[in-house]
């Protein structure tokens, strides 16, 4: 029985216990860790958990535990994975992994000093749609990639940026780019790798309660291709894709496919070809359905790495790629000037410190609200949201 400790019982942390709570054969919540009093007992209540309570993550780290399941603002994520390591725990850390690449690599040392297991959030890679697109991209049926276009756009209210720790470049670590777009400039790093190059622009057009950007446009920079990343909190209606224009087909997310047919002076007909379709299908039909999708798939995963001693799917390394990339279009548009990659350990935005003095403040924070009432809500590619 794997013993599970929750550090963090805001809007997230139940997506979590949810998908713990699937397994009740595997894996026990033993502990709940908030620093607001009361809030880690009302969830104990509201799950009705044997669980103990807790104020300080410091005090769950001489318990019995095997994972601690990291769930806090992204301004204390390294410090408490890498209390837990040094605990002999095994972690989970919700996304971004941490606020700069420094506390990414001091991460990555504890998990190696200690032979643990170091797990980064980034569940949409556990969706049957995204599987299929990285499948059919590492297949090399569609060909190369000629053009990515990232489009992570999600609406937030006026409101969203009152919360205590949001809004603000020491707590939140950023905007948009870094606590939403996140999940989609993953999944970009995990089907195309590090461009050479970023240019971007940072804005906030918005919110002027936040200091940090409610929207940035990117361009990334390939070797034979170029993608395109929007991030955005202003975006009514949340359509969310990413769309990959390959030599052969565009395959996307949502899932779709299309192959243009070119007629003998350039032009493309109108219809799709239907046999490239049709073999991209009988592909996708032969590959295992997933058992599990998002937090619960990826959650899983950890219990059987866990389990069996294997490796976790969503390491550390893939946690460190997408700060890269997100930390190189904070530079890029912070200096407007083109970013190469990869960034090094001398470079002013490798650190916190770096960051913070050399990234816009758009505008003041001017509310600290402890908590909200109502539900939050996923993106969802086009499918259902919850």
């Amino acid at each position: 029985m794997i013993k599970v400790a929750i550090v963090g019982t805001g809007g997230i942390s139940h997506a979590h216990i949810g998908a713990y709570l699937q397994f009740p054969e595997r894996c026990r919540i033993v502990a709940l860790v908030d620093i607001i009093p009361g809030k880690a007992q009302r969830v104990k209540e509201q799950y009705h958990l044997d669980a103990g309570v807790y104020l300080n993550h410091l005090d769950i780290l001489p318990l019995d535990i095997d994972l601690v399941d990291v769930c806090t603002p992204p301004y204390v994520h390294a410090e408490i994975s890498i209390n837990a390591l040094r605990a002999g725990k095994n972690v989970v850390c919700e996304k971004p992994m941490a606020a700069s690449l420094e506390e990414c690599d001091a991460m990555l040392r504890a998990r190696d000093e200690s032979g643990k297991k170091l797990s980064i959030i980034a569940q949409n890679r556990f969706r049957t749609s995204i599987r299929d697109i990285k499948a059919l991209l590492d297949s090399g049926i569609a060909g190369p990639v000629r053009h990515a276009q990232i489009d992570s756009f999600w609406f937030r209210g006026h409101s969203y940026y009152d919360l205590w720790w949001r809004g603000t470049w020491e707590k939140e670590g950023g905007g948009c780019t870094l606590n939403h777009a996140v999940h989609h400039i993953d999944m970009l790093g995990w089907m195309m790798g590090l461009p050479d190059r970023i240019t971007s622009v940072l804005a906030n057009v918005g919110h002027d309660n936040a200091e940090v950007e409610d929207l940035s446009v990117s361009v990334m920079e390939y070797p034979h291709a170029l993608a395109t990343v929007t991030a955005s909190v202003v975006h009514h209606g949340e359509e969310q894709q990413l769309v990959f224009q390959c030599e052969k087909a565009k395959l996307s997310a949502p899932y779709s496919c299309f192959a243009s047919q070119p007629q003998p002076n350039g032009f493309p007909l109108k219809e799709s070809d239907q046999a490239f379709e049709k073999k991209a299908e009988e592909f996708l039909a032969k590959l295992p359905p997933l058992p599990y999708e998002l937090h619960v798939g990826q959650l899983e995963n950890v219990l059987t790495a866990l389990e069996t001693g294997g490796e976790v799917a969503i390491g550390g390394e893939d946690g460190r790629r997408t700060i890269e990339l997100i930390t190189a279009i904070y530079k890029a548009g912070a200096a407007r000037a083109p970013v190469t990659l990869p960034l090094q350990k001398d470079d002013p935005f490798y650190t916190v410190d770096g960051i913070r003095a050399n990234v816009p403040h758009f505008y003041e924070k001017t509310a600290s609200v402890t908590e909200f009432e109502g539900e939050i809500t996923f993106g969802g590619f086009g499918e259902s949201k919850k």
